[in-house]
């Protein structure tokens, strides 16, 4: 598999990292239901023996449970991947998260992820949100003392926008942003794109299925079996009036393109988060071996002029339909 270096960084990812949100299962508020934890760690060693680079993780994620998956999974691999992980959620005794990023909150943070995942050092830390704001120069500064004392490599950001970043430059070079980015949200391409392109910041996409929007297999029957403790069903890209102009998209114009092309819709999605020259690498989450065996074909295959054309008429024609309810 290709790899790409994560901006100015010694650090070269595949262009596919293993997303492993899902992976937390299910329990807390933004988790996908239940998940089998053999199952997981199955999942973890095949996108490895695929080739797959990089993992990434939280201890959002479960609360602590995805890290402690994702390092069972490690133990007694003899080349073991890139981690990048999280810091700025925290959790009570009533499983419920808030933001956190005061210097005494990340060195805690730091121990414990290194002690769930059972490695010495962490190759990307990232701060998850920039939340609260105002304590984002006081967690960068904290980030960069673990740095300078090696429990840490390199250090970035996800959902931070270019005014954020910019805050926090001059205490630390920031690594690399992980935004959201789809054909379904797309914000980044108008300031955040150019300015990491100019910065040599490197971009790591998550969600660039849309929470499996983007895949083909997302029905309205399925929808309604999911898990009562799987966020999407409160998503509004799952609900109406977006559900409809979304699997609109899918069967009629995105389906039709991976056929000529001979992919899934899933592989053409990834394919398309990538096309972007900015882009280091898309985060693909799985929970079964057989999703990520899927989703490591042909997805970093360029795509047709033609047919990009295409998907970007087909996502104006949505935005339009959006703009006129």
């Amino acid at each position: 598999m290709n790899t790409k270096s994560l901006g100015w960084t010694e650090l070269n990812f595949t262009q596919i990292g293993l997303g492993t949100w899902a992976i937390g299962g299910g329990g807390w508020a933004f988790g996908w239901g239940p998940q089998d934890d053999t199952l997981s760690v199955e999942t973890i060693h095949r996108a490895l023996d695929l080739g797959i680079n990089w993992i990434d993780t939280a201890p959002a994620y479960g609360l602590g449970h995805c890290e402690t998956v994702v390092g069972q999974a490690l133990k007694g691999r003899a080349n073991k991947p890139f981690i990048a992980t999280k810091c700025g959620r925290s959790w009570g005794s009533d499983r419920k998260l808030f933001p956190a990023l005061r210097k005494k909150t990340i060195l805690g943070e730091v121990d414990a992820s290194l002690t769930r995942l059972g490695v010495g050092v962490i190759d990307l830390y990232q701060v998850h949100w920039p939340q609260p704001e105002e304590e984002i120069e006081e967690a960068w500064d904290a980030i960069a003392d673990v740095v300078r004392s090696g429990k840490i490599r390199y250090a970035g950001v996800c959902n931070f926008n270019v005014s954020q970043i910019k805050r926090i430059q001059p205490i630390h070079p920031v690594a690399s942003v992980q935004p959201p980015y789809s054909m379904l949200v797309r914000d980044v391409e108008a300031e955040l794109l150019p300015f990491c392109a100019q910065e040599n910041i490197g971009v790591v996409a998550y969600s660039p299925m849309q929470k499996g929007l983007l895949t083909g297999k997302i029905t309205r029957e399925r929808i309604a079996e999911f898990a009562r403790d799987d966020h999407r069903s409160r998503d509004p890209q799952f609900l109406e009036p977006l559900l409809d102009l979304n699997l609109e998209l899918v069967n009629d114009t995105l389906r039709p393109i991976a056929e000529r092309n001979q992919m899934t819709v899933a592989q053409l999605a990834i394919a398309w988060v990538l096309r972007r020259p900015e882009m280091t690498a898309a985060i693909v989450g799985a929970r079964r071996p057989g999703q990520i065996e899927e989703t490591v074909q042909h997805s970093t295959l360029a795509l047709p002029e033609d047919d990009l054309h295409t998907i970007d008429h087909a996502l104006r024609i949505r935005q339009e339909s959006i703009q006129s309810r």
